[in-house]
């Protein structure tokens, strides 16, 4: 038999009947002779609960002041060590072996990108032996460890990550990611009632739509999976039911022009304006973004009357108080009349689907239907396989959904 890496999320070990219920799934596959590993995140609203405890302990004196990063990852890194420890105890209470390991006793090393760690290498041999001694391993996702022993995480949906990292690392036949949902869908279900669940979906379609909104994976779990040709199954821990399969492309897949719609709710438009003109001002604004450690997207530059360049740049509205640090200080270098605009009320509806790279007419579908609802389009951005436009944030819900409708994407029975 094989060796299968499961990840169970925050909703699927919300409590001692969900964690024993994770448990029973994991000791039914190693029942079934496979050896098992088994991710996990914190328990339920855990991590949002430290994030508000963090907040309250540094508001001081009237004013919030930003924690520093690493103690943040200190603080958040602990709510996936009481899952791993409370998993492993629900499967010894179930007659088997376990062991529950953290990111570092792993030898899960990273950079030292505090809140955005990236994955560096990882040491099987302790998890190997383990697995050879019978016993179920217990990781701690989200987490990992700088070469000299800082406790870092790896972002919103980091346990994602880890388990892709994981299965790569062990050669696993399979990684199964347990959620809350039966899939991943046309869209997100919570805002389009009628979209449907996808059976199969190519790494390339699944990193777009994750980069894009859709939130069951995180984006950098898609790389490595379409990296080291993980085969990646996401199903919901509540079932038996087949899930959502991720797999590299097939010829029919382009059949299907748009397999889904994504929606990002918060973004902020960062507008540098009036800089000088000349050659390497473009490299200077994004060299101290990159300083920042400030992921940027959807790029417009442009000229005015006077010959000086305006630069435009969207980042995820959690990075707001990085990027202000970094573009502020570009502003000051830059001296003159250059300033900084931020615009907060925006948000980006999106269509993905590897059959636009043989389909004509997409662009002009989704614009079409988006003016006649009279939603406005800020600015456009396309690859070979999405198309997505920047609106007002309050606009965003009613896109979604009518982009979804044009491309016909919901179910025949109106229902999930």
């Amino acid at each position: 038999m094989g060796l299968i890496v499961m990840k169970f999320g925050g909703t699927s070990v919300a409590d001692a009947e969900r964690i024993h219920r994770a448990s029973a799934r994991a000791l039914a596959a190693q029942r079934a002779g496979h050896k098992v590993v088994v991710v996990v995140s914190a328990m339920g609203d855990t991590t949002d609960d430290l994030l508000d405890l963090a907040k309250s302990v540094c508001t001081f004196g009237g004013r919030e002041i930003q924690p520093p990063k690493r103690e943040m990852d200190q603080l958040l890194s602990t709510g996936e060590q009481v899952t791993i420890a409370l998993m492993a105890m629900a499967i010894h209470a179930q007659g088997a072996e376990a062991i529950s390991l953290t990111g570092g006793q792993i030898g899960l090393v990273t950079d030292a990108s505090f809140s955005k760690a990236r994955i560096q290498s990882i040491d099987k041999k302790r998890m190997l032996d383990a697995l050879d001694a019978g016993r179920i391993v217990i990781v701690a996702g989200f987490q990992g460890v700088t070469p000299e022993g800082d406790i870092t995480t790896l972002g919103r949906g980091g346990s994602n990550a880890t388990l892709v990292a994981l299965g790569a690392a062990l050669s696993a036949d399979v990684c199964e990611n347990y959620t809350d949902v039966d899939g991943i869908y046309t869209a997100d279900p919570r805002i389009v009632p009628n979209a449907r669940k996808i059976e199969r979906i190519s790494y390339d379609e699944m990193l777009e739509l994750s980069g894009l909104g859709a939130s069951v994976l995180q984006t950098r779990a898609v790389e490595f999976a379409k990296k080291y040709k993980v085969p990646l199954h996401v199903r919901n821990s509540q079932n038996e039911n087949e899930g959502t399969w991720i797999v590299s492309e097939t010829p029919n897949m382009e059949n299907i022009v748009v397999s889904g719609a994504a929606l990002k709710k918060d973004l902020i438009r960062v507008t540098v304006r009036e800089i000088p003109d000349v050659p390497g001002v473009a490299a200077r604004v994004f060299g101290a973004i990159a300083q920042a450690n400030v992921v940027v997207d959807d790029i417009i530059q442009t000229l005015d009357r006077e010959g000086n360049a305006y630069i435009s740049f969207t980042v995820e509205h959690g990075d707001l108080h990085d990027i202000r640090q970094a573009v502020d200080g570009l502003v000051k270098g830059f001296g003159g009349t250059c300033h900084a605009d931020y615009a907060t009320d925006l948000a980006k509806v999106s269509v993905v689907g590897v059959g636009m790279r043989s389909h004509t007419g997409v662009a002009q579908r989704m614009f079409e239907a988006l003016a006649q609802s009279k939603i406005n389009i800020d600015n456009i951005t396309t690859s070979e396989i999405k198309i997505s436009c920047i609106i007002k944030r309050d606009d965003g819900p009613k896109a979604l959904k009518i982009v979804h409708d044009a491309f016909e994407l919901g179910g025949a029975s109106g229902k999930p």
